[in-house]
């Protein structure tokens, strides 16, 4: 395999599952002349995949956030309205405004040991 190395500067990052609805991560390169993106992996398969598997935390995490607003872009979290299950010292479970949907992460991560 034949590649040069240049230096590049990130114009953006974006964690997103707008990509076949898997959880992807990208950041775009600018060469100055010319620019490349750089990700596109499956980060994490929702249940909605037949090979889900809760292998990752932190997809996880991210995933159901994102799920939970409504939005398939970390950046569009801003603004979102959503439900707590909170008292004076913590949120312990975050929850679509709608649906009946919840993300709590300690039942979530009760099975990896998190």
């Amino acid at each position: 395999m034949s590649y040069e190395i240049k230096n590049a500067v990130i114009e953006s990052a974006k964690i997103t599952s707008d990509e076949h609805g898997s959880l992807s991560a990208w950041i775009t390169c600018n060469y100055g002349d010319s620019g490349q993106c750089f990700g596109g992996y499956a980060l994490y398969l929702p249940k909605s995949f037949a090979h889900h598997e809760l292998n990752s935390v932190a997809g996880h995490f991210i995933f159901r956030v994102m799920e939970i607003a409504g939005v398939t872009e970390w950046g569009k979290l801003t603004g979102k309205t959503i439900r707590v299950k909170a008292d004076f010292a913590s949120i312990y479970a975050i929850g679509h405004i709608v649906k009946n949907d919840w993300f709590d992460p300690k039942i979530d991560f009760r099975a990896k040991g998190g």
